[in-house]
């Protein structure tokens, strides 16, 4: 077998696409990842995967050390980083892919859909369905920049409407049904709404299992909406209403941007994958 380091050392070029993701129990990230796989078979490069557990010091140590083998590009989840980490990719002369969101300046290439205007959309959706007093369940912002960009979307979309949320349950801990469960029972017994938001499908999943163990009826008695476009949600007994995010695109996306040019572009580059608003029948 060729000493690939060696290689690597003689020829300054490194076949290495190093991946930082926060997750892999959020099935979100290994979708992206699958996409990144699908356009890596054809190519010479190969990836090197690398897990934050949304924990930005600790990003902030893989991203060095991935560097540190001089890899021909970075991928990396969303815009939020330390500043240690934001100048190692500003300064490190590879190519660099923002990847999941759109809504902001990125280092290189962003490639994602805007949670703001995901966001936006639900709101506008759920209001030309009728809908005039809005729960909200979800989980933490301070890890989840993107919950709360939809967040601030769909606040946007109600008060252009002239209404608001009028009940909030957050979690203090990441999203989960367990999660969804528990908040959607906290924000039913603190309020009375007629459609809950969720930050995400797997918290909207919990809202529909605490719906089923109290006989209350969806979408009549409450309406349920998501984000993500999970098959989980397809396959409830009433397939979850949501927005359907491209997770796979971004995968492939991404590395195009990079196999497309070695250099980074002048000019910092966006790449809208876009989003579906599935109407489903929770909402």
């Amino acid at each position: 077998m060729p000493n690939r380091i060696a290689g690597s050392l003689a020829s300054l070029e490194s076949h290495l696409v190093g991946v930082v993701v926060p997750s892999l129990s959020n099935i979100v990230f290994p979708e992206v990842l699958h996409g990144i796989n699908s356009r890596l078979k054809s190519s010479n490069y190969q990836s090197v995967i690398s897990i934050s557990d949304y924990d930005l010091e600790h990003e902030e140590v893989l991203v060095r050390g991935l560097l540190s083998w001089k890899p021909a590009a970075i991928l990396i989840a969303g815009f939020d980083h330390t500043p240690a980490t934001s100048r190692m990719l500003d300064q490190c002369g590879v190519r660099v892919v923002e990847m999941m969101d759109i809504d902001s300046v990125p280092i290189d290439t962003a490639v994602g859909m805007s949670h703001r205007r995901a966001g936006y959309a639900t709101g506008q959706h759920l209001i030309e369905r009728g809908y005039r007093r809005f729960g909200y369940v979800g989980h933490n912002w301070t890890a989840d920049r993107r919950a709360k960009l939809r967040y601030d979307g769909c606040c946007e979309a109600l008060s252009n409407a002239g209404i608001s949320f009028v009940a909030h349950a957050i979690a203090e801990g990441p999203s989960s049904v367990a999660n969804g469960r528990a908040q959607t029972a906290r924000l039913c017994d603190a309020s009375a709404v007629d459609v809950v938001v969720y930050s995400n499908d797997d918290m909207a999943v919990g809202g529909v299992f605490h719906c089923l163990s109290t006989g209350i009826s969806i979408p009549d008695q409450l309406a349920i909406f998501g984000f993500n476009g999970l098959d989980i949600g397809r396959e409830l007994p009433r397939p979850l209403s949501t927005v359907r995010s491209n997770r796979f695109l971004i995968g492939e996306k991404a590395i195009d941007a990079i196999l497309g040019r070695p250099d980074r572009p002048i000019t910092p580059n966006i790449i809208d994958t876009g989003f579906e608003v599935f109407v489903g029948a929770t909402a």
